[in-house]
């Protein structure tokens, strides 16, 4: 994978388009949190109800700070101790998150991404990123740049080519305040 590729892939997120990038287990699809009429696209491409609510994932914590209310210290202990990896926490929303980003939740879906490439990416995006698996709901995500282009027929802005990580399924989820694992 060369940097090249990276920076065109942070480019398109920065003009406001929706990518297909790899992950731990599946490729994503993401855009920036912060852009509603992405997060719109996005969730049209995926034909997702926006009440479910996205995930966001992250190169480091700071990075989701915008997005995140503040709790104590040892739960934010026991989520720390999991990332970079891929368990994805259901943290309390910080006021103003749209809802577009969290859905019908108070709280918003956040990890912070072990998969190299993923991470690479926010870093030099500089920021957050939504990942939703990349599929058509309903559908088998997709695992390679091949089904990405079979299900989103080249809509999409721009596939990061590279390799998903070694997971069999998608990341965990957990809730930060009661530590129950969700799926």
């Amino acid at each position: 994978m060369s940097s090249h590729q990276i920076m065109q892939a942070a480019k398109a997120l920065q003009q406001g388009g929706v990518i297909a990038y790899p992950t731990e287990a599946v490729y994503g699809l993401g855009c920036d949190p912060a852009n509603p009429q992405a997060v719109q696209r996005l969730l049209q491409f995926k034909q997702r109800d926006w009440g479910k609510g996205l995930i966001l994932i992250a190169a480091e914590i700071d990075q989701l700070a915008p997005y995140l209310a503040e709790i104590d210290g040892p739960l934010k202990e026991r989520v720390l101790a999991t990332w970079p990896g891929p368990v994805t926490w259901l943290w309390p929303a910080k006021p103003g998150v749209s809802k577009l980003v969290r859905g019908q939740h108070d709280t918003i879906a956040v990890r912070v991404t072990a998969h190299p490439l993923a991470a690479e990416l926010c870093t030099i995006f500089g920021g957050a990123l939504v990942s939703t698996s990349a599929n058509l709901s309903g559908n088998p995500p997709a695992r390679n740049p091949e089904q990405v282009h079979a299900q989103f027929n080249n809509n999409l802005d721009y596939v990061l080519e590279g390799e998903v990580g070694g997971l069999a399924e998608p990341s965990q989820i957990r809730d930060v305040l009661s530590g129950r694992v969700l799926r």
